[in-house]
């Protein structure tokens, strides 16, 4: 048998010797404790493989002892130590009483040695498949990081509850990895990656991948400019010499790392809030050269998002631009508007044409209730849908903001369009608080020749 580490636990030292005796023969690590308080402050320094519990013992019966664990493992996030419960009675409503709470079997006292050792063996090898299935449901096969779903409900704990650092990591030109040297040596470049931000992370940190080349951390740091300025600058010179000790010297992609980055909790507890002003910040070191990182402090935080309009829209363009195959995670529908906007943009260069890229958003001059500018937005959304043609695309990005790609428009066309959207809006009644205004941007196979 496996050298399992267990907890036996009853108050009567003749069943504790008895039952270590039958444990260590077998090679396993054995602890013993005399009562439910002393096992719950035994698990706080101790993680072992299974709990041998004994039902009746004074001050803390085992049920009120596996109650009161369950709820320290969901309030620290610990995985869950199988129980097995020992009890000299045949009390059958005990026993589903203990089922319900979580425990995973019951064993009759006087103990049978080889039942003892056969139920032990099954419910950790069983308890090993459970946690493997569910590693591999979480993590990124590739990298070994936490994949984007689970990221969402880690990153939603660490913000409301944690203090450190939230981070966004993007690959600068990584696309030409792949365009160049091929995608198998474009996914050794990302486990590289991998293993030197792993390599240069805490044990309490973590790690995500959420898109192609981006990705997202936790630093469980101090909430200070000097500790990302440390990590980007050990990020970047990490990776530009792993890729060359993979390529070869003469490798002469400027590859790289962009982080963008926010103080948890200075500037709030909401992962969605935080994770817009990460992007922010990634977006400011993009604009200004890449390779290395820009930190947002609380003073940036506070101010309300009043964006300018043609900003967003360059912003926007950047992002598809830019990017390349990584999956921005502000909305689900920015991904597909992505991936849309790179086909378009080579359908165009093929037949020299051109794409319009349009934004439109509602402006007011009043505080308007939240809910009401909801249903405006909807409405917006509406119209936009039934206005655009079937080969066009629109998604909605962060509130108030609606972006659409509209291929071979004329001039003429261009005018008629906004009329059109103009004219419905005018027919609603959120017309009398709010007004619909646009940028766009024209952008013909010339100018993608010239990019």
């Amino acid at each position: 048998m496996k050298n399992y580490w267990l907890v036996v636990v009853d108050d009567d030292i003749f069943y504790l010797k008895s039952i270590k005796k039958i444990l260590s023969e077998e090679q396993m690590r054995i602890s013993t404790v005399r009562s439910g308080r002393d096992l719950l402050t035994f698990l706080k320094k101790n993680s072992p493989d299974l709990i041998l519990l004994d039902v009746m013992m004074p001050e803390m019966n085992g049920f009120e002892t596996l109650q009161k664990l369950r709820e320290y493992e969901e309030e620290e996030g610990l995985r869950q130590i199988p129980v097995i419960f020992m009890t000299g009675e045949n009390d059958n409503e005990k026993e589903h009483r203990g089922l319900e709470l979580g425990a995973s079997d019951f064993i009759r006292k006087p103990i049978n040695s080889n039942i003892l050792l056969k139920r032990i063996e099954n419910i950790i090898a069983n308890n090993e498949v459970i946690e493997n299935l569910t590693e591999e449901a979480s993590t990124d096969y590739l990298t070994g990081f936490l994949n984007k779903a689970v990221a969402t409900i880690r990153m939603n704990e660490l913000c409301r509850e944690g203090s450190g650092i939230l981070m966004i990591l993007d690959l600068d030109n990584f696309k030409l990895i792949n365009d160049i040297y091929g995608h198998e040596m474009g996914d050794n470049v990302l486990k590289c990656f991998a293993d030197i931000a792993r390599e240069n992370s805490g044990e309490n940190d973590v790690l995500c991948r959420i898109g192609g080349d981006e990705f997202l951390a936790f630093l469980s740091v101090p909430p200070e400019e000097c500790a990302v300025a440390a990590f980007s600058e050990r990020l970047n010179e990490l990776l530009l010499s792993g890729c060359k000790k993979m390529i070869g010297n003469d490798f002469n992609v400027p590859i790289g790392v962009s982080v963008g980055s926010v103080p948890v909790p200075e500037c709030g507890g909401d992962y969605r809030t935080l994770f817009e002003i990460a992007d922010k910040a990634l977006y400011q070191v993009k604009q200004n050269g890449k390779h290395g990182y820009s930190f947002l402090d609380p003073e940036f935080c506070d101010e309300t998002d009043d964006t300018d309009p043609d900003e967003e829209l360059e912003h926007m363009i950047m992002l598809c631009e830019e990017r390349g195959e990584s999956v921005s995670a502000m909305t689900v529908g920015q991904d597909a508007f992505i991936w849309i906007y790179r086909f378009i943009e080579r359908f165009i260069k093929r037949h020299k044409n051109a794409v319009t890229i349009f934004m439109f958003f509602l402006s007011h001059d009043n505080n308007i209730e939240k809910n009401y500018r909801s249903e405006a937005e909807e409405q917006l959304s509406t119209i936009l849908q039934n206005k655009i043609r079937k080969g066009d695309v629109l998604m909605q990005g962060k509130s108030n903001r609606f972006f659409l790609i509209l291929p071979e428009l004329t001039q003429e066309n261009i005018n008629k369009f906004i009329e059109r959207i103009m004219k419905a809006w005018k027919d609603t009644p959120y017309s009398r608080d709010f007004r619909v205004e646009y940028r766009l941007k024209n952008r013909n196979y010339k100018d993608m020749d010239e990019s």
